[in-house]
């Protein structure tokens, strides 16, 4: 199964990037290969600077070796290995009105002294974060996510929605980070489901993901912009820093198991204000997106 996934993670970054530089017209990825000291390594794509985008990153790695004490302490056991490998991307649009998506999938193994495996599972997801708010995007971006969810079975999208609400929230703020989209973890071998089954979805949602961004960057790309749209970008870019770095488990677990920071660190926007009590005008486009921030809405 980890064969499989990785392959699979090594096309889909080739997909994906190759489709972005298109979209882009402009800037090309920058590959970087790195290897961890642990066990394993991976293929960083940066993008900056572009036409469309101003950075943006999609990253593969596989890491294994000896678990982590934050790993040990988290599975209550005292020794162990694991492996794990997935892909993770985020776009920061230049345009105030193409909105930031971020998307990953991976795979986990942990196995016992004699190399057996004792658990394993599958995570990820995507999710739209908007400057301004469009509904017809963000009904776009989610009628994608649920037919990927649909063709396996009809609880997913529902489930793997509210459980995205629920993960991208910015607690101290008490709003969202963005529109949402998926999440999913621990997705594990049951009755239901076996391994195999776990992967096809995965890789159906993975699949599915530039259906359910580019579309929105293509009608978005030529809308006219000012100072003002640019400063309300980089203020609302700033909860995205917060969530990530108070917040996202990823990040967190990076930052605690040695992982390679300039890769961690690949979500963080280029350019973000914090304003002191800021606050958009009532009645204003900008005030509108708070207002769905603060209550997630079923967009399909």
């Amino acid at each position: 199964m980890k064969d499989q996934f990785y392959s699979y993670i090594e096309n889909l970054q080739d997909t994906i990037t190759s489709e972005l530089e298109k979209v882009d017209g402009k800037a090309k990825f920058q590959e970087d290969l790195w290897k961890r000291a642990e066990g394993g390594g991976g293929r960083t794509r940066v993008i900056e600077d572009g036409a469309i985008f101003e950075k943006g990153g999609v990253n593969i790695s596989k890491v294994h070796g000896e678990l982590p004490e934050a790993l040990r302490k988290q599975f209550k056991v005292e020794t162990g290995n694991f492996f794990a490998c997935g892909l993770s991307l985020v776009l920061h649009p230049i345009n105030p009105f193409i909105p930031t998506v971020h998307a990953n999938w991976r795979y986990f193994e942990m196995y016992n002294e004699k190399g057996e495996i004792v658990t394993q599972w599958f995570g990820g997801g995507q999710d739209l974060t908007p400057y301004y708010l469009f509904d017809e995007d963000a009904i776009h971006f989610h009628t994608v996510c649920k037919q990927a969810c649909d063709t396996y079975h009809p609880d997913f999208y529902p489930k793997y929605k509210e459980t995205c609400d629920t993960y991208f929230w910015n607690a101290h703020r008490n709003e969202a980070r963005g529109l949402g989209g998926l999440f999913f973890d621990y997705l594990k071998e049951t009755e239901d489901f076996t391994m195999q089954d776990r992967y096809n979805f995965v890789t159906e949602v993975g699949n599915s993901f530039l259906e359910s961004y580019v579309p929105i960057v293509n009608k978005r790309k030529e809308h006219t912009y000012n100072q003002e749209h640019k400063d309300w970008q980089e203020v609302r870019r700033g909860r995205y820093v917060e969530f990530n770095l108070v917040h996202d488990r990823g990040t967190l677990f990076g930052l605690k198991t040695n992982g390679r920071i300039e890769s961690i660190l690949m979500s963080l926007p280029p350019k973000v204000q914090w304003k002191y009590n800021h606050h958009p005008e009532k009645g204003s486009e900008e005030a509108r997106l708070l207002e769905v921030l603060t209550k997630p809405k079923d967009w399909v």
